[in-house]
């Protein structure tokens, strides 16, 4: 890491990889039934950039507050931070000028989206500061963040928000979430704790229960959004149903990768790297739009 370029360091230091978690935004859009209309597409788009720039800016601030634990880490070292290639000034002049500018771009869009914005970097402050530390509220404050994606999301497009939308986003972040502290905890063993409080308060098999419990949350309580009266005659179709097997197979698949491929420590290189699960994510989705939207049939 020390002999990249500062340039290239410092779009590293931003995560891009990271970003495929804010395609939640999108989500509005879809089942908002508003797919097809430009303007607001284009809308959703730049709410994406927003969640984008937010995002990068809470990592650089996470890494330049964690750097010293980063530096005993086995992977989290590499990080530019951690090695030095990006300095803590350039971190936090990067932090503050994309923090500034996804608000400001983020009230310009929408004001009551620019409140969910707001709303959505506080939490990443508290969670950086506070919620990573304590145990059980680290998982929750990460599904939250998602959660508040997803209402970002509707609110700037102007559709109503499906409880069932942000039910289902907070029981499959809570399932990541949790498999995510599964991997560093088998993957740090006994210094576990010494790089994340939190840590030292779980257990293999309590994280195994709790991944259980809500993969299996996840996966019914989409089911039952599928076969509801009110989705269905919402899209007047009862054909959503036929979507289930892709959710289960990608949690199956997910809990595959944790088990028996050591994954789990970062949910969106897994989704990228691993083409099973992309094949699956990709499916789902265009099933979904092909059924909604209809544009074979009428």
């Amino acid at each position: 890491m020390s002999g990249q370029h500062p340039v290239i360091a410092f779009v590293s230091s931003l995560r891009p990889d990271q970003w495929t978690k804010n395609l939640l935004v999108f989500a509005g859009l879809i089942f908002g039934q508003r797919l097809f209309e430009p303007a607001l597409v284009a809308t959703s788009i730049a709410a994406f950039a927003v969640f984008c720039g937010l995002s990068s800016a809470m990592y650089l601030i996470n890494d330049i507050v964690d750097r010293e634990e980063d530096r005993r880490h086995p992977v989290k070292s590499y990080r530019p931070i951690a090695s030095g290639t990006v300095s803590i000034g350039t971190a936090v002049v990067g932090a503050v000028f994309l923090a500034g500018l996804a608000i400001g771009v983020s009230f310009w869009l929408e004001p009551w989206f620019g409140l969910v914005a707001l709303t959505f970097i506080s939490l990443l402050a508290l969670y950086n500061q506070v919620f990573k530390r304590v145990v059980i509220l680290d998982v929750f404050a990460i599904a939250a963040g998602f959660v508040l994606r997803a209402v970002g999301g509707t609110v700037v497009v102007d559709v109503p928000i499906s409880q069932w939308l942000l039910i289902c986003t907070m029981l499959l972040a809570l399932f990541l979430a949790f498999a995510k502290r599964r991997h560093e905890l088998v993957l740090l063993g006994d210094e576990a704790s010494g790089h994340r409080r939190a840590l030292a308060e779980y257990s293999p098999r309590l994280l195994d229960q709790l991944i259980s419990i809500a993969a299996s949350a996840t996966v019914v309580t989409y089911a039952f959004y599928t076969v509801e009266p009110a989705t269905v005659e919402r899209f007047g179709t009862s054909l959503l149903t036929l979507t289930v097997p892709f959710p289960v197979y990608g949690v199956f698949r997910y809990l595959y990768l944790v088990h028996r491929k050591e994954g789990g420590g970062s949910p969106a290189e897994m989704l990228l790297r691993d083409y099973p699960l992309l094949t699956c994510v990709m499916l789902w989705a265009t099933a979904i739009v092909i059924i909604i939207y209809r544009p074979f049939w009428g």
